[in-house]
């Protein structure tokens, strides 16, 4: 399947090989989406919540680091909960 940039395509000639690809090409940019935003929120809340001092130099200072360790890894930990409980839902209602 081939789509070049800024033509229309008309989604009704397509086979149904290319609209399996198509849709399977949406559905993982979606997901890349979904993760960018996830980083971009993690990283803008623990940047705020841990770096208070002016940033001159490349590296955090010696109660900046932790602090930024913690906030990634509670976020990381309740990520990885939330997603558990609904894996757990998913299995007990299909």
């Amino acid at each position: 399947m081939s789509i070049s940039g800024g033509g229309n395509v008309d989604l009704t000639k397509l086979s149904e090989n290319d609209k399996q690809e198509l849709q399977h090409f949406v559905m993982m940019e979606s997901q890349k989406s979904q993760i960018q935003s996830a980083i971009h929120s993690l990283t803008d809340t623990c940047f705020r919540k841990c770096v208070s001092s002016k940033i001159s130099v490349g590296t955090l200072d010696k109660y900046e680091e932790p602090c930024m360790t913690n906030c990634v890894e509670r976020f990381m930990d309740a990520n990885k909960l939330v997603l558990g409980q609904l894996e757990k839902l998913r299995s007990t209602t299909g």
